[in-house]
């Protein structure tokens, strides 16, 4: 972790004159707690992104007497918290979205559910309302309540003010939400001339769950179970994310041996799901071959997961203070066997697919995302490390047992379609690599710590690498054990605006294979 970068950060802060609330800076491992005021929040931010500092998300927390707002930073694998407190009647802070494109769409996300108004933003519009909740009603408030207030069917949102293009040549395009195949709704509103796409628009939030009301007043238990479900897709990592956080509310520790088991599950997730996308970019491309192949291989290590961890998607395998699932010398080998003979079988496919023509040419130079674009955005995981961006979570803030291992990083420079293809099958053989080391040094000893109670109003933050990207996590405890706040951020809340930069200029029957490439999870979006 980089305490000169934060240290710098601070001493310019202080040299605003913004850090004149925090005399001694609160800790939330891994990150530090900045306190501020509330009329500086947009010139911490002005300041931020002067030193570099990546924006990594914002959370805002109804504590019944007042209202807490905090912005998570990330430089050099140090995270940076910056809160603040409003009155909740008066609930206005300068927007952060000036400064960091990132910030956009979380903060329309506080808007329309917790009723802070952000002063400044350069896209007023609702988000996630879609027309559930009358104006001035904000679900995330403490006295609106879980079950909702409406049986009535809600409205359909036709009324959304998509941007608007003119032009004697200049048509329009509504993709979704419902699609043709099994993906969840989002609704993509193009403008394009011929076949040149001109502006792409995202609508999301139509599978909007409530996961952060639910989470409140759930025991540890249940909120691991509830995480796992964020998106089906990363049930370790959204899993892994809740019970780091909740234990380090907890000031417990877990053993060795609980960390590496973590480890092995969420290496298998990664491998699992790269499979799938490398067969389904194939798919989108009419290269029927790998994509039968691919998806051969992901459907027999699902099996392995269900004959090893009992569960072929490994929910509800993670438990707060360890793992549910231990694995035996048998297991090992049979996993050891199951590695080497997935490595034979990329060998092979790696020739049929460097000398796959049509691959070539759908792949190259179609969905560009720019290396300084990427930057700009913040791009995560796969999409960010095909256009340049290096950070990873497991080697750049390191946990238990990544932080014993020696953790690849594969990145592209070119930013195109291909090199996310390519990035996704580098970091499947890390996975595969990884996975041996979790294998070869796991420790003996207990697989599960003892709970205890957090003192009512503790807090956790995790930061740990799914197989998107980058997850952020934060729960703060009520009385009796009792969760008060759950904030999760899946990566694809950053990565999807990535998608409608990178189709520009692009032809619209290309847009399928760009979305795969990019591979946003809509539930991880629609909490």
């Amino acid at each position: 972790m980089s305490v000169e970068s934060l240290t710098s950060l601070r001493l310019k802060l202080a040299a605003q004159d913004i850090d004149n609330r925090s005399s001694v800076p609160c800790a939330l491992p891994p990150a530090t707690v900045l306190q501020i005021d509330a009329r500086d929040w947009g010139k911490a931010a002005e300041t931020a992104k002067s030193e570099h500092w990546r924006w990594a998300g914002v959370w805002a927390d109804d504590r019944g007497f007042d209202l807490t707002v905090n912005a998570c930073l990330e430089h050099r694998g140090t995270y940076l918290i910056l809160r603040t407190t409003l009155a909740p009647e008066r609930a206005s802070l300068p927007s952060h979205a000036p400064y960091y494109w990132a910030a956009d769409r979380p903060e329309r996300h506080i808007q329309d559910l917790f009723g802070v108004r952000f002063e400044d933003h350069p896209d007023p519009r609702r988000w996630i309302r879609h027309r559930a909740w009358d104006e001035g009603v904000h679900p995330l408030r403490k006295e609106f309540p879980a079950a909702g207030s409406n049986a009535e069917e809600t409205p359909p949102d036709r009324d959304y003010p998509f941007l608007k293009a003119q032009g004697a040549s200049v048509y329009e395009i509504p993709v979704g939400p419902v699609h043709a195949g099994i993906i969840e709704p989002g609704h993509f509103r193009f403008q394009a001339v011929g076949e040149t796409v001109l502006h792409l628009e995202e609508r999301l939030g139509y599978v909007h769950k409530g996961i952060e009301k639910i989470a409140e007043g759930r025991d540890p238990d249940g909120l691991a179970r509830l995480a796992g479900r964020v998106s089906g897709d990363t049930t370790v990592g959204h899993a892994w994310a809740a019970c780091m956080a909740m234990e380090r509310a907890a000031g417990i520790e877990i053993p060795l041996r609980a960390a590496y088991l973590r480890g092995i599950l969420a290496e298998r997730e990664r491998v699992i799901n790269h499979l799938w996308d490398l067969g389904a970019l194939c798919n989108d491309v009419g290269f029927a071959f790998g994509y039968y192949q691919f998806g051969r291989l992901r459907e027999q290590w699902l099996r392995e997961n269900q004959v090893h961890f009992g569960h072929r998607l490994l929910m509800d395998r993670i438990v707060p203070g360890g793992a549910r699932v231990d694995i035996t010398p048998a297991t090992a080998k049979a996993m050891h066997r199951s590695i080497t003979a997935l490595r034979v079988e990329l060998d092979e496919l790696l020739t049929l697919l460097d000398a796959n023509s049509s691959l070539e040419d759908r792949f190259l130079n179609a969905g560009i995302l720019s290396t300084e674009l990427a930057a700009a955005l913040g791009a995560l995981g796969f999409v960010g490390r095909a256009s340049g961006q290096t950070f990873d979570t497991r080697r750049d803030a390191p946990y238990p047992p990544y932080d014993r291992l020696k953790v690849s990083v594969p990145t592209e420079s070119q930013g195109d379609v291909s090199s996310r293809f390519w990035v996704r099958y580098k970091e499947l053989r890390a996975g595969l690599r990884l996975l041996g080391d979790l294998l070869e040094g796991m420790p003996e000893g207990e697989r599960v710590a003892r709970w205890q109670v957090p003192a009512e109003g503790a807090e956790g933050f995790a930061a740990i690498e799914g197989w998107r990207g980058e997850i952020l996590c934060f729960v703060r405890f009520g009385s009796d054990n009792a969760i008060r706040r759950y904030w999760p951020r899946d990566p694809s809340v950053i990565n999807w605006p990535a998608l409608e930069k990178l189709i520009l200029g692009n032809i619209v029957p290309d847009f399928p294979v760009c979305n795969k490439s990019v591979n946003g999870s809509y539930s991880g979006h629609d909490l």
